[in-house]
Protein backbone atom coordinates (compact mmCIF):
# COMPACT_ATOMS: atom_id res chain seq x y z
CA UNK A 1 0.00 0.00 0.00
CA UNK A 2 1.37 3.62 -1.18
CA UNK A 3 1.14 6.30 1.53
CA UNK A 4 -1.38 8.16 -0.56
CA UNK A 5 -3.57 4.87 -0.71
CA UNK A 6 -3.24 4.85 3.04
CA UNK A 7 -4.00 8.55 3.77
CA UNK A 8 -6.95 7.69 1.58
CA UNK A 9 -8.30 4.51 3.04
CA UNK A 10 -8.29 6.71 6.21
CA UNK A 11 -10.23 9.54 4.65
CA UNK A 12 -7.58 12.15 5.41
CA UNK A 13 -7.42 14.73 2.87
CA UNK A 14 -4.10 16.24 1.75
CA UNK A 15 -4.59 19.54 3.20
CA UNK A 16 -5.54 18.24 6.66
CA UNK A 17 -2.80 15.67 6.90
CA UNK A 18 -0.10 18.45 5.72
CA UNK A 19 -1.47 21.15 8.58
CA UNK A 20 -0.46 18.32 11.06
CA UNK A 21 3.19 17.89 9.69
CA UNK A 22 3.20 21.66 9.52
CA UNK A 23 3.63 21.62 5.58
CA UNK A 24 1.68 22.55 2.79
CA UNK A 25 -0.52 20.44 0.68
CA UNK A 26 1.92 20.57 -2.53
CA UNK A 27 4.59 19.36 0.10
CA UNK A 28 2.45 15.96 0.94
CA UNK A 29 1.52 15.72 -3.20
CA UNK A 30 5.14 15.53 -3.56
CA UNK A 31 6.06 13.25 -0.59
CA UNK A 32 2.91 10.60 -1.86
CA UNK A 33 4.82 10.21 -5.52
CA UNK A 34 8.42 9.90 -4.64
CA UNK A 35 9.70 6.74 -4.48
CA UNK A 36 11.97 6.97 -1.51
CA UNK A 37 11.31 8.47 1.75
CA UNK A 38 13.82 9.00 5.35
CA UNK A 39 12.55 6.60 7.75
CA UNK A 40 12.60 9.27 10.17
CA UNK A 41 9.55 11.65 7.96
CA UNK A 42 8.20 8.06 7.02
CA UNK A 43 7.61 7.87 11.40
CA UNK A 44 6.23 11.44 11.53
CA UNK A 45 3.75 10.77 8.51
CA UNK A 46 2.33 7.64 10.09
CA UNK A 47 2.09 9.34 13.34
CA UNK A 48 0.33 12.11 11.71
CA UNK A 49 -2.32 10.10 10.69
CA UNK A 50 -2.79 8.52 13.84
CA UNK A 51 -1.11 5.15 13.68
CA UNK A 52 2.63 3.80 14.84
CA UNK A 53 5.47 3.00 12.41
CA UNK A 54 6.47 -0.52 13.23
CA UNK A 55 9.51 -2.12 11.01
CA UNK A 56 10.50 -5.91 10.59
CA UNK A 57 13.26 -7.94 9.34
CA UNK A 58 11.91 -11.38 8.25
CA UNK A 59 14.70 -14.04 8.21
CA UNK A 60 14.15 -18.24 7.71
CA UNK A 61 12.73 -19.24 10.88
CA UNK A 62 12.91 -15.45 12.68
CA UNK A 63 10.90 -12.33 12.64
CA UNK A 64 12.55 -9.80 14.63
CA UNK A 65 10.81 -5.83 15.19
CA UNK A 66 13.49 -3.53 15.08
CA UNK A 67 12.80 -0.31 17.36
CA UNK A 68 12.05 3.13 15.17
Amino acid sequence: MTLQELRESLHIQQTELGKKLGVKQSAVSRMERRSDINLSHLKKVVEAMGGTLVIAARFPGLDVRLDT
